[in-house]
């Protein structure tokens, strides 16, 4: 950690666990800014901060805060960063040198909060969805940097899949040539995101945090270049009806085809213009499998500390 020193921030509490060997969430911040309306947004971050203390763990939320690199940001961070919303840059590894040189704020994406996670010496992470390959990416190359950090960064995922709007099949094909390890907890079947089920098959099945833990700390201990995903299924009861879910994903695809968004932009603007088309059911179901990655994800934490 000392290299990054000059640019990187460590919340006492976060540093005082990692010193001791306690178990630490990394929890990225464009869910913040860009994932929901304000101030769900808030009351969402904090509960999840809320539920990885008490499955014990110290949650670490990652942002860039007038160009500093944030792991572990205060409640009123967290407010801050909820308000602010969509004026906050959407930050991927790219970003970073730039907003730290121009001393401005980042909302991390899973990608930016895998590289600092990893310079702070944080080992697991929870977040909703994971990007991925795009619909039509054969065309575009529009294809996540998620998945680029996730084959270079030693950082353990844990998600809900790839979000529904991608193309999970192609997704799972760059992860295996990737090399990036895709664990099913408890399915053998890949969830996409809003759903329990997508028709395609996790790498291997693993039904305990204690398993996850070890098969990552071997992964650690043997120095493998990347990370490692795991992918946990939304709660039954919060799952929504496959069909349905995907005809609206089509619509605001063809929607978003027709105003020409593209880049960074393309997936605030499906999961807002889906959340819209379900009448906020999906919302609802995103901030479910949230809470729930939050819990596993500190279960595996602390069974890595063991």
């Amino acid at each position: 950690m000392e290299q990054f020193n000059r640019y990187l921030d460590v919340a006492p509490e976060v540093k005082e666990a990692l010193e001791a060997g306690r178990p630490v969430v990394a929890l990225e911040s464009t869910i913040i800014s860009h994932g929901m309306p304000y101030p769900q947004n808030v009351e969402t971050a904090l509960a999840v901060e809320k539920i990885v203390r008490d499955n014990g763990a110290v949650p670490a939320t990652i942002a860039i805060l007038g160009g500093r690199l944030k792991v572990g940001v205060s409640a009123e961070e967290i407010d801050y960063l909820g308000k602010k919303g969509l004026d906050v840059i959407k930050a991927s590894r790219r970003d970073v040198p730039v907003l730290i040189a121009k001393k401005e704020d980042g909302a991390a994406t899973v990608a930016t909060t895998m590289l600092i996670a990893a310079m702070a010496g944080v080992k697991v992470f929870a977040t909703g969805g994971i990007g991925g390959v795009h619909r039509g990416a054969e065309t575009t190359m529009d294809i996540s940097a998620d998945l680029e950090e996730l084959a270079m960064t030693p950082v353990l995922v844990v998600c809900a899949g790839a979000k529904a709007i991608l193309d999970l099949g192609l997704t799972m094909e760059y992860l295996e040539t990737k090399g990036v390890p895709v664990i099913g907890y408890q399915t053998e079947e890949l969830p996409a995101f809003y759903t329990r089920k997508s028709g395609f098959s996790v790498d291997y099945r693993l039904d305990t945090p204690a398993e996850i833990a070890a098969a990552w700390s071997v992964k650690l201990a043997l120095d493998m270049k990347g990370g490692m995903l795991v992918t946990n299924p939304i709660p039954e009861e919060y799952s929504m009806d496959c069909n349905y879910i995907n005809k609206c994903i089509d619509q605001a695809i063809e929607e978003m085809k027709a105003l020409g968004i593209k880049g960074k932009q393309t997936t605030p603007y499906l999961l807002a213009k889906v959340k819209e088309i379900t009448g906020g059911e999906s919302l609802d179901a995103n901030i479910q499998l949230v809470y729930n990655n939050a819990k596993l994800a500190s279960e595996i934490a602390c069974e890595m500390c063991k």
